[in-house]
């Protein structure tokens, strides 16, 4: 492991009933967050270079872990996402840095055909700040019943100089789903939207 990770902290959580009403199967959502140190807390840096390749780095490893905790291959995905909280001494492109420019190439490594993009967010704020992760489908962006997100807090992260990378994957779209849009078995699945 890079030893710029202080901390992996995985979850999974399954909804069984929504309003009264079962879920069957459960929904599912797993997440995988690394806490690492921020290599250029504290100051201005022009080259990202090294957050970017970190990036990569766990996309990869994250995105292994919660699939893991989803038990499926990754043809099953239904739907992803990511999110960084940046500690108070980084900035808002440190996070950008490690997730757009190489970290959606393994996860999509892992899933297999996934145009779509990964829907993404990115937070300045202290420890124990909550932060949310966005889900979309992972073959067409304008599936509804995909538009999702789930919380992520570290009590502990992010310290002053971390940050916190984090990646979900999902086994289904929101539990009981129904307001309309293009349905799942509907997708086209050429242009990452439809």
């Amino acid at each position: 492991m890079n030893p710029a990770v202080r901390r992996i902290v995985t979850f999974i959580e399954e909804t069984h009933t929504e309003m009264g009403q079962p879920v069957s199967p459960p929904t599912r959502r797993a997440v995988a967050a690394a806490v690492i140190a921020n290599p250029l807390a504290g100051r201005y840096e022009p080259d990202l270079t090294a957050l970017m390749e970190l990036g990569e780095e766990l996309g990869a490893e994250l995105s292994r872990r919660a699939l893991g905790l989803l038990g499926i291959g990754g043809e099953a995905v239904h739907s992803f996402g990511k999110a960084a909280a940046v500690g108070e001494d980084g900035e808002l492109e440190h996070a950008a840095a490690l997730m757009h420019p190489r970290l959606g190439a393994p996860v999509r490594a892992l899933i297999g055909h996934a145009p779509a993009l990964i829907p993404s967010s990115k937070k300045r704020c202290g420890p124990g700040a909550p932060f949310d992760v966005p889900l979309g489908h992972v073959v067409a962006a304008r599936v509804r019943s995909h538009f999702d997100g789930i919380e992520v807090r570290i009590p502990d992260a992010p310290r002053a100089g971390e940050i916190v990378l984090a990646v979900a994957l999902t086994d289904s779209g929101r539990p009981l789903p129904r307001v309309g849009g293009l349905a799942r078995d509907a997708v086209v699945g050429r242009d990452g939207l439809t």
